[in-house]
Protein backbone atom coordinates (compact mmCIF):
# COMPACT_ATOMS: atom_id res chain seq x y z
CA UNK A 1 0.00 0.00 0.00
CA UNK A 2 1.15 3.27 -1.09
CA UNK A 3 2.04 5.71 2.50
CA UNK A 4 0.38 9.00 2.63
CA UNK A 5 3.40 10.39 4.58
CA UNK A 6 5.89 11.33 1.85
CA UNK A 7 6.72 14.55 1.62
CA UNK A 8 8.80 16.92 -1.12
CA UNK A 9 10.98 15.07 -2.76
CA UNK A 10 10.58 11.61 -1.85
CA UNK A 11 6.67 12.43 -2.69
CA UNK A 12 7.45 13.48 -6.12
CA UNK A 13 9.77 10.62 -7.36
CA UNK A 14 6.77 8.14 -5.38
CA UNK A 15 4.43 10.02 -7.64
CA UNK A 16 6.85 9.91 -10.63
CA UNK A 17 7.24 6.16 -10.28
CA UNK A 18 3.59 5.45 -9.91
CA UNK A 19 3.11 7.69 -13.00
CA UNK A 20 5.40 5.84 -14.86
CA UNK A 21 4.02 2.30 -13.72
CA UNK A 22 0.50 3.71 -14.86
CA UNK A 23 2.06 4.17 -18.70
CA UNK A 24 3.91 1.27 -18.76
CA UNK A 25 0.78 -0.89 -17.76
CA UNK A 26 -1.51 0.94 -19.88
CA UNK A 27 0.92 0.32 -22.61
CA UNK A 28 1.40 -3.61 -21.98
CA UNK A 29 -2.31 -4.23 -21.58
CA UNK A 30 -4.49 -1.59 -23.90
CA UNK A 31 -4.06 -2.21 -27.72
CA UNK A 32 -6.22 1.33 -27.88
CA UNK A 33 -3.37 2.91 -25.88
CA UNK A 34 -0.87 1.54 -27.76
CA UNK A 35 -2.30 2.81 -31.08
CA UNK A 36 -3.15 5.79 -29.82
CA UNK A 37 0.18 6.56 -28.63
CA UNK A 38 1.80 5.56 -32.27
CA UNK A 39 -0.56 8.30 -33.81
CA UNK A 40 0.94 10.75 -30.99
CA UNK A 41 4.19 9.80 -32.05
CA UNK A 42 3.65 10.96 -35.72
CA UNK A 43 1.54 14.08 -34.99
CA UNK A 44 3.10 15.50 -32.26
CA UNK A 45 6.28 16.43 -34.33
CA UNK A 46 4.32 17.19 -37.45
CA UNK A 47 2.20 19.78 -35.26
CA UNK A 48 5.30 21.18 -33.71
CA UNK A 49 6.30 21.75 -37.42
CA UNK A 50 3.00 23.13 -38.86
CA UNK A 51 1.74 25.26 -36.25
CA UNK A 52 2.73 28.85 -37.57
CA UNK A 53 2.92 30.39 -33.49
CA UNK A 54 3.33 29.23 -30.13
CA UNK A 55 -0.69 28.61 -30.18
CA UNK A 56 -1.40 27.05 -33.11
CA UNK A 57 1.55 24.56 -31.72
CA UNK A 58 -0.06 24.07 -28.23
CA UNK A 59 -3.51 23.72 -29.86
CA UNK A 60 -1.99 21.14 -32.18
CA UNK A 61 0.00 19.21 -29.83
CA UNK A 62 -2.25 19.03 -27.01
CA UNK A 63 -5.30 18.12 -28.54
CA UNK A 64 -3.07 14.55 -29.51
CA UNK A 65 -1.56 14.72 -25.81
CA UNK A 66 -5.51 15.13 -24.60
CA UNK A 67 -6.55 11.16 -26.41
CA UNK A 68 -3.85 9.86 -24.47
CA UNK A 69 -4.64 11.54 -20.97
CA UNK A 70 -8.47 10.30 -21.32
CA UNK A 71 -7.33 6.92 -22.97
CA UNK A 72 -5.59 6.36 -19.44
CA UNK A 73 -8.73 7.41 -17.74
CA UNK A 74 -10.88 5.35 -19.85
CA UNK A 75 -8.48 2.42 -18.80
CA UNK A 76 -8.87 3.05 -15.02
CA UNK A 77 -12.19 3.28 -15.03
CA UNK A 78 -12.59 -0.33 -16.92
CA UNK A 79 -10.07 -1.48 -14.26
CA UNK A 80 -11.98 -0.19 -11.33
CA UNK A 81 -15.56 -1.42 -12.72
CA UNK A 82 -13.89 -4.70 -13.76
CA UNK A 83 -12.48 -4.91 -9.93
CA UNK A 84 -15.32 -3.96 -7.93
CA UNK A 85 -18.21 -5.51 -10.53
CA UNK A 86 -17.09 -8.94 -11.38
CA UNK A 87 -20.79 -10.05 -12.61
CA UNK A 88 -22.51 -8.12 -15.58
CA UNK A 89 -24.14 -4.95 -14.02
CA UNK A 90 -26.32 -2.46 -16.42
CA UNK A 91 -24.31 -0.17 -14.52
CA UNK A 92 -20.99 -1.52 -15.17
CA UNK A 93 -21.90 -1.37 -18.89
CA UNK A 94 -22.88 2.39 -18.51
CA UNK A 95 -19.73 3.69 -17.17
CA UNK A 96 -17.29 1.82 -19.33
CA UNK A 97 -19.61 3.50 -22.25
CA UNK A 98 -19.64 6.53 -20.87
CA UNK A 99 -15.25 6.48 -20.79
CA UNK A 100 -15.18 5.00 -24.29
CA UNK A 101 -17.48 7.73 -24.92
CA UNK A 102 -14.50 10.34 -23.54
CA UNK A 103 -11.92 8.61 -25.91
CA UNK A 104 -13.85 9.35 -28.86
CA UNK A 105 -14.89 13.18 -27.95
CA UNK A 106 -11.26 13.23 -27.68
CA UNK A 107 -10.37 12.08 -31.02
CA UNK A 108 -13.02 14.00 -32.63
CA UNK A 109 -11.11 17.01 -30.78
CA UNK A 110 -7.98 16.12 -32.33
CA UNK A 111 -9.64 16.03 -36.12
CA UNK A 112 -11.63 19.38 -35.57
CA UNK A 113 -8.80 21.10 -34.31
CA UNK A 114 -6.16 19.88 -36.44
CA UNK A 115 -8.48 21.15 -39.54
CA UNK A 116 -9.04 24.48 -38.30
CA UNK A 117 -5.94 25.22 -37.36
CA UNK A 118 -4.66 23.81 -40.75
CA UNK A 119 -7.01 24.85 -43.19
CA UNK A 120 -9.30 27.87 -41.61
Amino acid sequence: MRGKSATGITRLINASIYSYRGLITCFKTEAAFRQELALAVVLVPLGLWLGDSGMERALLVGSVLLVLIVELLNTGVEYVVDRFGGEIHELSGKAKDIASAAVFLALCNVAVVWVLVLFF
